[in-house]
């Protein structure tokens, strides 16, 4: 089965090209076949595409003009065509599976991408308006190209649709639930599948875990996950809320909003704005929303503001001390903790970051192998053999666990066909 995944951001669009070819799954992810991504410089009116294969064939274009779907098409068609060529053509395509960040209410598992789920899709753009419309584009995009191919809707949402009441429903008015505001979680499919890894790393099984998992990305959020399920995390109705992160603020006082809307002139969009694009590590640092030339600015001179450097220390100060607190208000919800696992561009990378968060839980019993931690370490465990806590790095797979979840629905749905 070749199952094409395509993973849509605000700027982006990432897809790859899996085949899976026997009636099991591997126990570990596989090298997809096809890799594809195109980011939009959206000032440039430009598209930088790039594209690599299994077999080290790579490209890279920029395209002027011409619509998002149009460069979906291009990019597509390599798969194809060219150098970059790893089927005969696109017919070969069994199934096509989409990250959806937002499912609401509606949606606890993947399903069939139908009309009625198209127009859930849509009506949920305006809790995620960066991504559902993206994802919606990429759909649409797919029907035209490759006409009635089954597609599936793989919900970032989904995996926290486990959690208790307590933990998901806000303490406002009751109305609100009626409304449908609560807390829903996101970065799901990457919290999910960094549990199933952890459990075969350490040779147990999941449903037996205390885990806390840091996606620590651009984005960033923990999950407290027991016996399999997510029972707690960090963001919640929307993804601004929970860590400090690259340039989204992170939880704030409420009654600052409201300070900031009826005495200091700020409209709904300035709002919105700088709780998404100018606060977090951006923000503080004055210098970039990348924790790496933070890190950086911290003892490097010549920056433009005068302070740049104490404000860049300052951004990591904050950023360690609330993924300490985050990680400490997750505990409470386990009894106890197995393993804490670091994922994404900055928990996979950043030793730094590990070390300041590990730091605050001797008291657990946790021990960190300083110099494995400092290694890159990729899907291993970095505790000293003596820490009563494991803890792990793994290396993120989310467009693989969307391809396992658009294989498992596609032979469940041909079973019942065929019974």
């Amino acid at each position: 089965m070749k199952i094409l995944v395509l993973n849509a951001g605000s700027s982006s669009q990432k897809s790859c090209l899996y085949e899976i070819v026997d009636e099991a799954l591997p126990s570990q992810a596989p090298e997809p076949l096809w890799e594809g991504k195109i980011n939009w410089i959206q000032d440039r009116g430009v598209a930088e595409i790039e594209v690599k294969t299994a077999t080290g064939a790579t490209l890279q274009e920029s395209i002027s003009g011409d619509s998002p779907q149009a460069h979906l098409n291009y990019i597509l068609h390599k798969l194809s065509d060219g150098a970059t060529k790893v089927i005969d053509q696109l017919s070969e395509i069994d199934v096509v599976g989409h990250r959806i960040v937002h499912g609401g209410q509606y949606y606890r598992d993947s399903v069939l991408i139908t009309e009625e789920v198209k127009k859930a899709i849509a009506s949920l753009s305006k809790l995620a308006p960066a991504h559902n419309p993206a994802a919606l584009s990429g759909i649409e995009a797919i029907e035209k190209i490759l006409g009635d191919v089954t597609q599936i809707a793989v919900f970032d949402t989904a995996f926290h649709a486990t959690l208790p009441d307590a933990a998901a429903i806000y303490p406002g008015p009751y109305e609100w639930v009626e409304q449908g505001i609560r807390r829903y979680g996101f970065h799901g499919i990457s919290h999910q599948y960094c549990s199933q890894r952890a459990a075969q790393i350490l040779g147990r099984d999941v449903a037996c875990e205390r885990l806390i998992t840091c996606h620590l990305g651009n984005g960033c959020s923990l999950a407290a996950i027991k016996n399999g399920h997510s029972v707690d995390t960090t963001m919640g109705f929307t993804p601004v809320e929970g860590l400090m992160m690259g340039s989204r603020s992170g939880s704030v006082d409420p009654g600052i909003l409201i300070y900031l809307l009826q005495y200091c002139n700020y409209s709904v969009e300035r709002l919105d704005y700088v709780l998404n694009k100018a606060s977090g590590l951006e923000g503080i640092s004055g210098i970039s929303s990348d924790l790496r030339e933070v890190r950086e600015a911290m003892s490097t001179t010549g920056y433009a503001y005068a302070q740049g450097n104490s404000r860049a220390q300052l951004a990591w100060d904050i950023y360690v001390h609330r993924l300490r607190s985050g990680i400490g208000a997750m505990l409470t919800s386990l009894g106890g903790l197995d393993a804490l696992v670091f994922t994404a561009g900055v928990g996979e990378h950043s030793w730094q970051i590990r070390q300041g968060a590990c730091e605050a839980f001797g008291f657990l019993g946790l021990k960190l192998d300083l110099e494995k931690n400092q290694q890159q370490p990729v899907d291993e465990d970095i505790a000293t053999p003596d820490s009563a806590v494991r803890v792990l790095v793994i290396y993120t797979q989310e467009n693989w666990a969307i391809a396992q979840q658009c294989w498992e629905l596609s032979r469940a749905t041909q079973i019942k066909l065929t019974s």
